[in-house]
């Protein structure tokens, strides 16, 4: 008895279905073209200064290459100079240098002097007080020289004495208005030249100093 082979499989009413795709990652194309955005936002700036000639300027500084204007320049012009003869104004006096002499050995008389320890330089000074009040002026502690090296003298006091007639130029009253003539004296090592004499404004002032180049 030969034995039937089994039916075939009855066919599904439905077709076949095929493998479901891989979801697409919408979210990498709009965090690229972000990305991109601000990259732009924040270095176009600085690229877009460096292809115009420079680094990128602050509000309110100009680009002077790029402008065509000439550079920055300091001011050719530094303190006024003044010299021998012309007043110049320090704190609440006007002092005029009237005259310098160097290599004086000694000063005074033959009984009260005062002798060198190198050499004496004597500045002559006029002192007028340019205030609406009675000041005191005291050549010792207002009056100092320099050489060119920058080395600066006090004045000497013994000689400022010795050296002037009723005491000029030590603790003088001078009313607004007056003014007092007076030597002041310099001990410096032998052979000194003395470049500026400078005239201190105070402490209690805003004023700057005053400096006269002989």
């Amino acid at each position: 008895m030969t034995t039937p082979y089994p039916p075939p499989p009855p066919h599904s009413p439905y077709p076949p279905q095929a493998a479901p795709a891989p979801k697409k990652r919408r979210w990498l194309v709009p965090s690229l073209i972000g990305g991109g955005i601000a990259l732009v936002l924040c270095c176009g700036g600085a690229i877009a200064a460096g292809l115009a000639g420079g680094e990128p300027k602050t509000p309110g500084e100009t680009n002077n290459a790029a402008a065509g204007a000439p550079p920055d320049r300091p001011a050719a012009d530094g303190p006024k100079k003044y010299r021998i003869g012309q007043p110049v104004r320090g704190g609440d006096f006007e002092f005029v240098v009237r005259g310098h002499k160097c290599g004086i050995a000694e000063v005074g008389d033959s009984l009260l002097a005062r002798k060198a320890q190198g050499t004496f330089c004597r500045t002559e000074i006029t002192v007028k007080n340019v205030t609406k009040k009675a000041k005191f002026f005291h050549a010792d502690s207002t009056v100092t020289a320099q050489d060119a090296t920058g080395r600066e003298f006090d004045a000497d006091g013994e000689a400022n004495i010795y050296g002037n007639k009723d005491g000029a130029g030590f603790l003088d009253e001078i009313n607004p208005g007056n003014e007092v003539r007076a030597f002041v004296y310099f001990d410096v090592p032998s052979g000194t030249k003395l470049a500026t004499i400078t005239f201190d404004a105070g402490l209690f002032t805003v004023a700057e100093d005053a400096v006269v180049t002989l």
